[in-house]
């Protein structure tokens, strides 16, 4: 290899390709989390040791060069190659200590993770964990964090799932709600109900309706990405929404809605990165997550109705 002929350091290729995904050098700087004045030097001094203009600037956004352009799928290239050498160096740690990063939904991680922690951290404590409460689903491959619970199986194949539960969730109201807006006895009753959406409301509306309900979108003038707050605007008598069963029978004041309406499945899956299964510290955390879960029998809460 002519190590010569490498005239600019990683920190400045970094610089470039975040600012190319990014669009401009303030998004840039958050993703890297360095100050926008940092990433904008990197930049230029990537343009003075190469010799070309990379970027043309804009008042609010950063447009490729010709230059920029052909450079940008070499250095994606060199991005994926760095991400691999820090995925195989993690999983390579042999050590029972350090941190874990836990995604999961709001719901789950309020209702279930606190037990499970409390074992970690009795069986682990060099263990540091680092909880993530979000509906979003986490890009493990770009280490977002190590461990999603999740309640879709997914595609990457170099992502490792188990399935390590399941629950259902059904529709539910709080007996307030029920008492002044009727309690529905046939599907066609629920023409009369409003109800609460997970984030598109387009969604649970469609799904309602191919169960043969007649909902309308009409009937969702409340909506929200968050299973905790659904979870607080039923209890509040704000309409019906879909909640597992396992939240919505531990929460007094909660009604099922017609019991007969078909039930939605929400599997619980555990998934990692194929190299950082290696890793002694993620998998421990990794299989004492499936253990707990698998012993409490039916813990997944909530219902993200996207996947």
């Amino acid at each position: 290899m002519n190590w010569q002929a490498v005239a600019f350091d990683w920190n400045q290729v970094r610089a470039f390709l975040a600012t190319a995904e990014e669009g401009s050098l303030s998004a840039a700087a958050r993703a890297l989390r360095l100050t926008q004045p940092t990433v904008s030097r990197q930049v230029a001094g990537l343009e003075r040791d190469l010799g070309v203009t990379l970027f043309e600037r804009g008042p609010r956004s950063m447009a490729l060069t010709a230059a920029g352009r052909e450079l940008l799928n070499p250095v994606r290239a060199m991005g994926e190659a760095a991400l691999g050498v820090s995925l195989s160096a993690s999983g390579q740690s042999q050590l029972a200590e350090g941190k874990v990063s836990i995604t999961a939904t709001n719901m789950f991680a309020t209702f279930h993770l606190p037990r499970v922690l409390a074992r970690i951290r009795a069986d682990a404590p060099a263990v540091e964990i680092e909880v993530i409460a979000s509906n979003d689903l986490r890009d493990l491959q770009r280490r977002e964090a190590d461990i999603a619970i999740r309640h879709a199986r997914p595609q990457q194949g170099d992502l490792i799932a188990r399935q390590v539960g399941g629950t259902t969730a059904h529709l539910y109201a709080s007996s307030a709600y029920l008492q002044r807006a009727g309690r529905p006895e046939t599907v066609a009753d629920l023409a009369g109900l409003d109800f609460i959406g997970f984030e598109d409301a387009d969604i649970l509306a469609a799904q309602l309706t191919a169960m043969g309900a007649p909902v309308s979108r009409s009937q969702f003038r409340l909506y929200t990405a968050s299973g905790t707050v659904i979870l607080a605007l039923v209890e509040a008598g704000l309409g019906a929404s879909v909640l597992s069963r396992d939240v919505a029978e531990s929460r007094p004041g909660l009604e099922l809605v017609l019991p007969g309406l078909p039930a939605f499945d929400v599997p619980v899956w555990l998934v990692t990165h194929r190299e950082l299964h290696t890793s002694r510290r993620i998998r421990f955390v990794y299989d004492l997550l499936a253990e707990c879960i698998q012993q409490a029998g039916t813990p997944a809460p909530g219902l993200r109705a996207a996947e």
